[in-house]
């Protein structure tokens, strides 16, 4: 299940302090398992219930990038949108996502440097209010000027 805003793009020239964008997504086990065969990641923690309830963790969980994937898919989608150049992110993972989780991915913008068109954004992700991903983005926005 999605619940996504508007999809395309906002332009440096358009971009406010403070605004937000998100998206919601129910990780699933396919999506778990599609994860895995991209990556190439199989750590049993992802992919094994019987190990995976001997962990710290007491069952399986989704690959920490899946959920930062859901902040790209906000970036790349919704703020700034089509046309954003990646160019970096920090993360620090809080609590584990499990399948069947719905992820809420939320951005906010928190610093712009029109003149470099680079935007500055705080990224969260929760489950249930409880924040399981936090970290700051930095991105080249698209601009009118450009098109």
């Amino acid at each position: 299940m999605l619940d996504n805003m508007p999809r395309g793009t906002i332009c440096i020239e358009d971009i406010e302090m403070g605004m937000t964008r998100h998206i919601r997504k129910v990780i699933t086990e396919r999506d778990i398992e599609l994860f895995a065969e991209v990556s190439t990641d199989r750590n049993p923690v992802h992919m094994d219930d019987a190990y995976a309830r001997d962990t710290i963790f007491e069952g399986r969980i989704a690959h920490g990038m899946l959920t930062a994937g859901l902040i790209s898919a906000v970036i790349g989608e919704q703020l700034p949108g089509h046309g954003t150049v990646y160019m970096g992110q920090s993360l620090k993972f809080l609590a584990p996502v499990r399948p069947g989780d719905m992820v809420h991915a939320e951005v906010e913008v928190i610093n712009i440097d029109h003149a470099k068109r680079r935007v500055q954004l705080d990224c969260r992700c929760t489950v249930n209010g409880k924040k399981v991903l936090i970290g700051e983005a930095t991105v080249l926005a698209p601009s009118r000027k450009f098109d």
